[in-house]
């Protein structure tokens, strides 16, 4: 069957401007400090305030809004964006940037919380997964080609404009939807389903995935410039993340074209590619070409993990499926914040050489609980 991919491509750019959104600051943290009159490593709270909007407003959000038509909260969360990012252009005081930031972390708790159920509707039952597979294909374009182009553009002609054109990227987008879009019902009743997706059965199991691999993928990608400082290789920062991007979409495209059927084995496989590249940063080496084929193996392997989590969720929630995928982005967002506490501990206790092994302990859960996926 062929999909419907003006739609589905709509939903992909809503993941794109969300990931970009979220991690753009840290393309320009120098000059937007220094324009807001804050250290960088203030400056650097832009992103965890957006995290923090995120992951405490997604489920009372979900469960306030369960009755909307999916259409009218889409289009609210979007222009959510473009609000948020219009007022960060234009701050000239630092606690102002942070609210923006604030309100764009509660829209992107929206988006992710719709995007993976809106796209199995678009489709039937037997083309779920790769549905949503190329909706989710906008987190490694943003991160391998936007960031990189957003970082570029900052820097060429200031921070702002960077924003500016987020805005107008989230202005686009609207009209998209409006015109591309099909319209959905919500649940008949917004009452929070939190205790129903809990017991649903593999929601715990997936969300203990979601739990470990995300805390531990994080604790190593938040530090990646300074361990890759530590193996001489400080200089090859942007050519190691482009690595990683370009991997990681080809690690997408793979699950996409095999979800439907194979799953847990996906899963699996995720997790076995992320934890040998681990284990390959692990071993202290001289060799680059060690370094950038480990990383290309974590990039493959990791590429595909939020479109297999989202579709994992998706099944196991059954008619609380809105519900669960709110509980997953707040427990995403947990441990991304996680990552960079724990990894920030390592770092000062033992030294970079410990985050690679750290990924590989935290696999070990995974591995367990997959087994208890709903699906084959």
């Amino acid at each position: 069957m062929r999909l419907p991919l003006g739609a589905l491509l709509a939903l992909t750019t809503a993941a794109f401007v969300t990931v970009l959104t979220e991690a753009l600051p840290a393309g320009v943290l120098p000059a937007l400090s220094a324009d807001l009159g804050v250290g960088e490593s203030a400056a650097g709270q832009l992103v965890t305030v957006y995290a923090v909007g995120t992951a405490v407003t997604a489920i009372p959000l979900v469960a306030a809004t369960a009755s909307w038509r999916r259409k009218r909260l889409l289009l609210i969360a979007v222009v959510g964006f473009a609000v948020a990012n219009t007022v960060t252009a234009v701050s000239s005081w630092f606690p102002v940037a942070l609210a923006a930031r604030f309100v764009a972390g509660v829209a992107a708790g929206v988006v992710w919380a719709l995007l993976a159920g809106y796209a199995r509707r678009l489709v039937p039952a037997e083309s779920a997964g790769r549905a949503i597979a190329v909706v989710m294909a906008g987190i490694p374009v943003a991160l391998s080609l936007g960031i990189p182009a957003g970082t570029f553009l900052g820097g060429a002609v200031g921070w702002r404009a960077a924003f500016w054109v987020m805005t107008g990227i989230a202005v686009v987008l609207v009209g998209w939807v409006l015109l591309a879009v099909p319209d959905f019902p919500g649940e008949p009743s917004g009452r929070p389903r939190v205790a129903a997706a809990v017991r649903m059965p593999g929601v715990v199991a997936v969300l203990v995935v979601t739990a470990a691999f995300v805390l531990g993928h994080n604790i190593l990608y938040t530090y990646i410039a300074t361990f890759l400082g530590a193996v001489g290789m400080g200089g090859s920062v942007d050519v190691v993340l482009l690595v990683f991007g370009v991997a990681s979409i080809a690690g997408i495209w793979l699950v996409g074209a095999l979800i439907d059927r194979r799953l847990r084995a996906l899963t699996v496989a995720a997790t076995v590619l992320v934890a040998v590249a681990a284990g390959a940063l692990g071993v202290p080496a001289d060799s680059p070409v060690v370094v950038y084929a480990a990383v290309a193996l974590w990039g493959l392997g990791w590429g595909g993990v939020p479109t297999l989590l989202q579709t994992a969720v998706a099944h196991a929630g059954g008619p609380a499926a809105d519900t669960a995928q709110a509980m997953l982005v707040t427990l995403w967002n947990a441990a991304m914040a996680g990552g960079g506490v724990v990894g920030g501990v390592l770092l000062a206790a033992a030294g970079p050489g410990s985050l690679p092994w750290s990924v590989l302990l935290l696999l070990v859960p995974v591995l367990v609980a997959v087994r208890r996926f709903p699906v084959r």
